[in-house]
């Protein structure tokens, strides 16, 4: 059981993710003898986990396939949060590299005088679900935090486009950010790239183009539990307790399958599709990494920021007891999440220059 319409599960599960408290240590006991896979769970998620396993149960939805995809698509248009009135957003199209057509980007909180960071954000979805104006909101919030600009990417998904359309389209957003940082209110020296999940894996590969190609300068890379091994689930083998839901092997599979254009796993893989093989990592901005415990990408992300700290790159590793992929952004507000958040926050003010006081 490997697999849910994550969508689905948390649109049923929103409803008592308001309503659900803190159990006892009796009841966390009880709950995990219950149902073993609420064992490794952190406590203050326990609760509402169960309420997801319970969901999963009763849908029995195998993996992510072409036959479900059109849903899974259209369900996660569905969950993207108001956005705010005090935070500027503008769509655009911008020019996408030679031989490609344009890119949508969505700016946010630019044009302000001066030389602010900027952040260029790529969403999650599995390479093959998700749009960048579902994440709106959340940007928004960091950059309202961090008193930054950010240009998050509509890049094109799989399988229509594979990694070779994906990646231009992104290149081209961070290009043309720091073409216009003038006009932007940005500073051309200050600018990191990020994203969550498949998203993480399209920023850790932005900055890898980034370098090789020599053209513009990225400071930082934030990848928050990133997708960066098409192996994992196919040719490596994953430990039972990790990802019971959310997004597990066979959806893994298929996300990775369809980015590349093949079959994942196999020692036919393009080394520049996939961030976890490249063989040098010398070069790549500094790094923060934030993965939970029993994320089916846990070991990808530990090898690769222990690969980016022994090629000379400064990367932060933190690895959340007990959570799960997306845990940040479950309906259910923990003490753990607001920590992991604060840490992602601190690391991206570190990492771009900006002062703690203002």
């Amino acid at each position: 059981m490997e697999m849910m319409h994550r969508r689905t599960l948390l649109k049923s599960a929103f409803a008592a993710g308001g309503a659900l408290s803190f159990l006892s240590p009796a009841q966390l006991l009880a709950a995990v003898a219950e149902d073993p896979r609420l064992a490794n769970v952190h406590p203050e998620y326990r609760a509402f986990a169960k309420q997801m396993l319970a969901q999963l149960d009763k849908q029995k939805d195998g993996p992510m396939s072409m036959q479900t995809l059109p849903k899974s698509r259209a369900m996660m248009k569905q969950f993207a949060s108001p956005r705010r009135d005090d935070v500027p957003v503008e769509k655009r199209a911008i020019p996408g590299m030679k031989g490609q057509p344009d890119v949508t980007v969505f700016l946010v909180n630019a044009g302000k005088e001066g030389q602010r960071p900027a952040i260029v954000h790529t969403h999650g979805g599995g390479f093959v679900s998700g749009t960048a104006e579902g994440f709106v909101r959340n940007i928004q919030d960091l950059c309202k935090e961090l008193d930054c600009a950010a240009v998050s990417v509509e890049y094109r998904l799989a399988p229509e486009t594979t990694y070779a359309g994906s990646i231009e389209d992104n290149y081209a957003a961070l290009k043309w950010v720091h073409g216009n940082a003038a006009q932007l209110g940005v500073d051309p020296h200050r600018i990191a790239v990020m994203g969550e999940s498949a998203g993480g894996g399209h920023a850790a590969l932005l900055a890898i183009a980034a370098r090789d190609r020599g053209e513009v300068p990225v400071a930082f890379q934030c990848l928050i539990y990133p997708m960066l091994d098409d192996r994992t689930g196919t040719t490596r083998a994953v430990p039972p307790h990790i990802a019971p839901f959310m997004w597990g092997r066979g959806d893994n599979r298929f996300g990775w399958q369809s980015f590349l254009g093949m079959e994942p796993g196999t020692s036919k893989v393009p080394v520049r599709a996939v961030p976890a093989r490249q063989t040098n990592l010398r070069g790549l901005p500094p790094a923060f990494i934030g993965v939970g415990s029993i994320d089916l990408f846990l070991d990808e992300d530990i090898e690769y920021a222990r690969r980016l700290n022994d090629a000379g790159v400064t990367a932060e590793l933190l690895v959340v007891p007990g959570c799960f992929h997306g845990f940040d952004s479950m309906p259910v507000k923990t003490r753990v999440g607001t920590w992991f958040n604060e840490a992602k926050v601190n690391a991206l003010r570190l990492g771009l220059g900006i002062s703690t006081n203002g």
